[in-house]
């Protein structure tokens, strides 16, 4: 790399890492969202910890079919 092409560099290195992680988390909240594992883990944590009825399983459960279709 050319040290002048560099000096102009340099001073936005670490824009560019903050940006590439907001990339990262993004990606990962985005699969954490769609994922059917974790929904239903959530889901009965839910239902174990009792903070949930019957008739509000059965609405998280219809939120959590949308969440899963595209």
């Amino acid at each position: 790399m050319n040290p002048f092409t560099l000096l102009f560099r340099l001073p936005l290195m670490p824009l560019r890492r903050v940006v590439q992680l907001g990339e990262v988390l993004h990606d990962h909240a985005e699969r954490e969202l769609h994922d059917p594992a974790s929904v239903r883990r959530q889901l009965e944590q839910a239902r174990a910890a009792g903070e949930i009825s019957d008739e509000d399983l059965a609405h998280v459960q219809e939120q959590a079919i949308g969440r899963l279709l595209p």
